[in-house]
């Protein structure tokens, strides 16, 4: 028998570059012939290798692949690259990390501002009242205090499975996030302020995730009042709600006014049942809780959003970007409009504010939209201190 070709990866490498006659250089234009540059250079066979050794000053690494990357003189390179037993010679470029990026929305509310000015929200203490809040995300894992559930966590109650959802996160703890929902919502308020993912309206702020939803979106009224009393009896800052319905409940009525009594600043989202009027969600409709409204990048009313007499602020919420348990996601809804007040919050109480609800309305933006739409106005941060875009230092 014949024998067979060589269809090694090695073989075929080193097919390429005798085909190839001579690899030319990239990326070293600018260079002087005597000019010391870093390289990667790719070997047809042996031959080339040892070339590659020979011109090198300094080899800093060789590769399994028939490669290997050296410091040489520009003239040396000129050589590798006219020799047919090299495949290719190349400047040795860099890369950069991925790293954060401020969402459109938290740089539409101006939060950055506060960030730059020292408003960070450090001592502040914000519950999600949600789907809970993935225990492990790199981007909220420094910011994450007590949690507690009141639904089970890869369990979808009285719904079916969370595998119907097509819900699989992992439940390290009770209140951790078996839905996205929660997680995304905690990021809008308060990703840290690092070197990856996004950065939240807040981000020194402390979570608190309380799970009153399962990995289906759902739960009932008792499990959410009961989350509205916890919050209320931790003493916490600020109560987010991404959540509603079409009708209230006796019962979440009393928790929100308990809550309310003893200092928690309540914040729901109004409800995705646009184009509509009058048509505000519960709990967001109650006296007790400010409802937020959802905007566009151009400053439009998105097209899902509640509205009614009972919107008091207007927040980003079309096409938001923020955490998910498996990293980052955009999700559209009143939901993020919510968590965005609820950061704002967050600051202002760290701050020491005596009356949130007033701070936020009266520096609120007014971009145009009837007072059922936006309410005071759409969220702004930075003249929530008294700053203004200009000081971004």
């Amino acid at each position: 028998m014949a024998d067979q070709p060589d269809t090694s990866r090695r073989g075929a490498l080193r097919a390429i570059g005798a085909a190839a006659g001579t690899a030319g250089i990239s990326g070293l234009a600018s260079a002087n012939p005597g000019e010391k540059v870093e390289v990667n250079v790719g070997f047809a066979n042996d031959a080339g290798a040892r070339a590659f050794r020979r011109k090198a000053d300094d080899v800093k690494r060789e590769f399994a692949f028939d490669a290997g990357t050296a410091t040489m003189p520009r003239a040396a390179a000129d050589a590798l690259g006219n020799n047919p037993n090299v495949r290719y010679v190349e400047e040795n470029g860099t890369m950069h990390a991925l790293g954060q990026t401020l969402p459109w929305g938290v740089d539409r509310v101006d939060a950055e501002v506060a960030h730059a000015n020292g408003y960070t929200g450090s001592g502040a203490d914000v519950a999600i009242i949600d789907t809970g809040i993935d225990s492990d995300h790199p981007d909220l894992q420094d910011n994450l205090g007590s949690g507690k559930a009141f639904v089970s966590c890869g369990n979808g109650g009285f719904t079916g499975s969370c595998a119907f959802y097509g819900n699989t996160n992992s439940c390290n703890v009770a209140w951790d996030d078996d839905n996205d929902h929660g997680t995304h919502c905690a990021g809008i308020a308060d990703a840290v302020d690092n070197s990856r993912d996004v950065v939240g309206v807040a981000t020194d702020v402390t979570l608190h995730a309380v799970k009153v939803l399962d990995c289906g979106g759902s739960g009932s009224y008792s499990d959410i009042a009961a989350g509205i009393e916890y919050v209320a009896d931790q003493g916490w800052d600020v109560g987010s709600m991404s959540l509603g319905g079409d009708s209230g409940s006796s019962v979440l009525k009393d928790a929100v006014q308990y809550a309310a009594d003893k200092g928690v600043f309540l914040v729901a989202a109004a409800g995705n049942s646009g184009p509509c009027s009058d048509c505000v969600g519960y709990p967001a409709a109650y006296s007790e809780v400010m409802a937020i409204s959802a905007t566009t990048k151009n400053d439009q009313l998105a097209d899902f959003s509640s509205t009614g007499p009972q919107i008091e602020l207007a927040a980003p919420g079309k096409d938001v970007p923020s955490t998910v348990p498996s990293g980052t996601a955009t999700f559209s809804g009143t939901s993020m409009a919510c968590p965005h007040v609820a950061g704002a919050a967050g600051l202002l109480a760290a701050n020491g504010a005596t009356d949130i609800e007033a701070t936020l309305k009266n520096s609120a933006e007014d971009i145009g939209l009837g007072d059922n739409e936006q309410g005071a106005g759409l969220l702004d941060v930075a003249a929530a201190f008294g700053l203004d875009s200009s000081d971004d230092l």
